[in-house]
C-alpha cells in the first residue's frame, strides 16, 4: 500500500487544471482548505500510507487512534485523489454556500472521524458474522466515505432530483446507495 515515486501525476495535474477552470475565488473557504489539505498531504504524507490506513486491527485492537485522523486525507495515488477531490470540490461548492461555512467545516470534521469508525464497525461485524479474521486486517484511506455521507446530506437538501446511475434513471434518494452498489461490483477493493 505505498505510492510509487519519481513519476508524472497525471490525477494531480488534471486536479489542478480542473480547480484553475473553477476559479479560486469561486470555491468557498473551507471546500478550498480540504482540497488544499489533501492535496498538501499526498504530496507531503505525513507516513506511509501503511501507517495511515484505518483497520480493526491498528485502530481498535492496537488503539491507534490517530489513524481515524489520517486516514480520510492521505490518498493511494493521484488518481483516488483526483476523483475524490473533484467530488469534494462539486459537493463542498452546493453545500458549503447552503449550510454556511461554519455548519460546513463541523460537518467535514465530524463525517472524517466517524467514517472511520462507521469501517471499522463493518469490517468487524464482517470477521463475526463470515468467521474471517481477515477482515480486521482491511485497510483503508481516501475521503469517499466522506463524500458518500456528503452526497446523501446533498441528497437531502435538494430533494426531487433524478440522476442517472448505469443508464438507469433514478431517483435522487436512491441513487447514492445503488452508486454503492455498483461501485463495490465494479471495483471492490
Amino acid at each position: 500500500m505505498q505510492r510509487r515515486q519519481g513519476r508524472v501525476n497525471a490525477g494531480l495535474l488534471l486536479l489542478l487544471y480542473q480547480i484553475s477552470q473553477v476559479g479560486l475565488q469561486n470555491i468557498p473557504s473551507v471546500t478550498l482548505g480540504v482540497l488544499a489539505l489533501n492535496i498538501f498531504l499526498f504530496l507531503n504524507p505525513v507516513r506511509p500510507l501503511s501507517e495511515v490506513c484505518i483497520s480493526v486491527k491498528e485502530g481498535f485492537y492496537r488503539k491507534n487512534w490517530q489513524r481515524l485522523l489520517l486516514s480520510p486525507v492521505h490518498h493511494a495515488d493521484d488518481w483516488h485523489l483526483y476523483y475524490n477531490m473533484i467530488s469534494m470540490l462539486w459537493k463542498g461548492i452546493k453545500l458549503e454556500k447552503k449550510l454556511k461555512s461554519i455548519w460546513f467545516a463541523y460537518i467535514i470534521a465530524v463525517f472524517s472521524v466517524l467514517i472511520g469508525v462507521v469501517y471499522m464497525v463493518l469490517e468487524f461485524m464482517l470477521v463475526k458474522i463470515l468467521d474471517d479474521p481477515s477482515y480486521e486486517m482491511n485497510c483503508a484511506v481516501g475521503f469517499s466515505g466522506v463524500l458518500f455521507a456528503l452526497k446523501v446530506l446533498n441528497n437531502h437538501y435538494n430533494p426531487g432530483r433524478v440522476s442517472s446511475v448505469l443508464g438507469l434513471q433514478i431517483s435522487s434518494k436512491y441513487a447514492c446507495w445503488v452508486e454503492l452498489v455498483a461501485i463495490h461490483l465494479i471495483s471492490p477493493g
